[in-house]
């Protein structure tokens, strides 16, 4: 069963209409409303799922409550965490912390910044049911997303585009003057298009020496959850986002993950793991994502998945798909629709 900091029940109670017994909607999770904030105090994702039902049906519009709850969110809400988006150097720096750190306020989301020809997807990932509460969660998070980004951002924060697994509510005219971009609803992912202009603009308070702080910090926060995440999971993932620049040699992956490189290989060993295999797996993931989602070429594929050249990554892509990567794109490519 999943997690979710009480914290986002807090900040969607105070958006509900004038009339609506906020006292009395919390009091269903069990919160009190004049007890101090406590992001550590967590609900399970049914609970908080539940809870975002009876709000929305509680509050007359309803169908903006996501979007309200995330203008109303603040860095500073979200503790250690926020600390650590705020003093990133750079957006794309708030965004990678994201992707580290935000199992200390959720066990249910991860997040994942994903390179494309315009800059890159903020992709939010969260499994279960399509059920309103979860579909209300994820545009209350897509929306908070927004929200902190703006803050901390030295320039106006617009996406290029929004988009929602789901299907889009009987009007989305509050979703596009919230987010000032187009918005599409039924797509295959959950995520906010950055350009590469936003991402690299500085932070208003972004600082090398705060950020390492916090990021020590959040890793001991991280460490207290214990292994949730699956070593061979966090490996692929680490060399996925990496791989641009390189194959990550075993020393960096085992800096990253707080252990030696000797360390690394010995855990991955016990679970029947080598660390090729891994990297492996993960330029291959990489490499059909790029494919299906994204119009780069395929030589500039083959860069960002590692490899030298096209001839190469040809090589490979056909001894994992049994196909050549031009083949496996036509018959598979789901590119989003163009803003």
């Amino acid at each position: 069963m999943g997690k979710v900091t009480s914290l986002f029940a807090r900040k969607v109670v105070e958006e509900v209409g004038e009339g609506v017994d906020k006292e009395a909607l919390l009091r269903t999770v069990g919160l009190d409303r004049t007890a101090p904030v406590d992001p550590s105090y967590m609900l399970t994702d049914a609970e908080y799922y539940d809870f975002l039902e009876r709000v929305a049906q509680a509050d007359p519009q309803g169908v903006t409550i996501p979007l309200r709850a995330g203008a109303a969110m603040r860095c500073d809400d979200y503790g250690a965490f926020g600390l650590a988006w705020k003093s990133a150097t750079t957006l794309r720096g708030s965004y990678d912390r994201a992707e580290r750190y935000a199992r200390v306020l959720t066990s249910v989301s991860t997040y994942e910044v994903e390179p494309a020809p315009e800059g890159a997807f903020m992709h939010l990932h969260r499994s279960g049911e399509r059920r309103l509460g979860l579909r209300l969660s994820n545009e209350a998070t897509i929306a908070s997303i927004a929200s902190i980004s703006q803050q901390v951002a030295s320039v106006p924060f617009r996406p290029l585009a929004v988009y929602f697994k789901h299907g889009a509510p009987k009007d989305v005219v509050h979703h596009e003057a919230y987010f000032s971009c187009p918005v599409y609803f039924g797509t295959d992912r959950d995520a906010l298009l950055v350009s590469t202009q936003t991402l690299r603009t500085p932070n208003k308070l972004g600082d090398d020496g705060l950020s390492r702080f916090f990021e020590t910090h959040l890793e001991a926060e991280v460490a207290a959850f214990g292994d949730a995440v699956p070593l061979d999971r966090q490996v692929r993932e680490y060399v996925a986002t990496n791989l641009s620049e390189g194959i990550p040699t075993l020393t960096a992956v085992g800096w990253h993950l707080g252990m030696s490189a000797r360390t690394l290989q010995r855990r991955l060993a016990a679970q029947g793991w080598s660390y090729q295999t891994l990297v492996d797996e993960a330029r291959r993931q990489l490499a059909k994502r790029l494919l299906q989602q994204t119009r780069f070429a395929l030589i500039e594929v083959a860069f960002m998945t590692g490899f030298s050249g096209q001839s190469a990554f040809t090589r490979a892509f056909k001894r994992w798909a049994g196909q050549t990567p031009r083949s496996f794109r036509l018959q598979t490519q789901t590119l989003p629709p163009p803003s």
